[in-house]
């Protein structure tokens, strides 16, 4: 179950895996806006590369990683283009700065270059910030999760909620198989080609419902335990996950400080120093031939108004 949720609860054997969860925590908070902060794409691929990169040294099973790639590509990439290109096909001129059409299907449908490059950008931001959370989420445990929050001087309380939400994922997603095995040893069935899609909706629909009761039983359990227990007597506590930092502690927390300072250095330069005439940077436009233009002026459904 672990394996196909891309979670795990014992630390693997790799570098990464063997790095305190603090280090971790604080390398995916500086990554994550590293991402954000940036809409270049010579920043943007950098970013991109080393999560994938960390993403094969810890040798995951690539099964349940290639379906979750593969349904971010569909739903953000193709989809999103599309709904892009029809609700406003014109942003590259927003976000670019020109306006070069290479396909017209109508007066207010078509494609031009510069959309083409914005709707690249975006994609290679997505995948950017969505190999990140998978790198983290495969070196990190629930509980180095807990403890690297709570180096960055969150509550301890918050900490722990977030660590019992972690781990309760695999559990659901199990008592979610079990009930739905459930029902098909009782003669429903849910992944024939004969079934319609409204049935197989219908019957999800009743699955949900003793998931979220048997998930509200699990919590009551949990609290009872955790009141029992003392939880929240004290303002402090320890973490059992937390560790003495090894040699790549060290050398990934040299790194994170670097790599904080050119992040403070690059929002300062690009947004207030010497800010770019528009979001993001093409390598066919160049820098005399921009054109500033209001966001509004290009979304296509405004023009039904008009």
């Amino acid at each position: 179950m672990n394996n196909k949720l891309v979670i795990n609860f014992i630390p693997g054997k790799t570098t990464l895996h063997k790095m305190a969860g603090s280090t971790k925590v604080l390398l995916f908070v500086l990554f994550t806006i590293a991402i954000i902060a940036t809409f270049d794409m010579r920043v943007l691929l950098p970013l991109m590369v080393v999560p994938f990169a960390a993403i094969v040294s810890m040798k995951p099973n690539y099964k349940p990683l290639i379906f979750l790639f593969a349904f971010m590509i569909v739903t953000v990439g193709i989809i999103g283009t599309v709904m892009l290109l029809v609700v406003s096909p014109d942003v590259g001129l927003t976000h670019v700065g020109s306006h070069t059409e290479i396909l017209q299907v109508s007066d207010r449908l078509y494609v031009t270059s510069e959309t083409l490059w914005y709707v690249l950008v975006t994609f290679t931001k997505r995948i950017a910030s969505f190999a990140t959370v998978i790198a983290f989420v495969l070196m990190t445990t629930p509980s180095e999760f807990a403890s690297g929050l709570s180096f960055l001087r969150l509550p301890y309380k918050v900490c722990i909620i977030v660590s019992l939400a972690y781990r309760t994922i695999p559990d659901i997603a199990r008592r979610f198989i079990d009930i739905r095995n459930s029902m098909q040893m009782r003669g429903v069935e849910l992944n024939s080609k004969r079934t319609s899609l409204g049935k197989r909706l219908k019957y999800t629909g009743a699955m949900l419902v003793p998931l979220i009761i048997s998930s509200f039983g699990k919590v009551e359990t949990i609290a009872n335990a955790m009141d029992l227990r003392g939880f929240g007597r004290l303002k402090k506590r320890t973490w059992y996950a937390e560790h003495e930092l090894t040699r790549a502690d060290r050398i990934a927390r040299a790194f994170s400080a670097v790599f904080a300072a050119a992040i403070l250095f690059y929002i300062l330069y690009t947004k207030f120093l010497n800010p770019y005439p528009v979001t993001m940077w093409c390598p066919f436009v160049k820098l005399e031939n921009i054109t500033k233009v209001n966001v509004f002026d290009t979304l296509f459904f405004l023009k039904w108004f008009r």
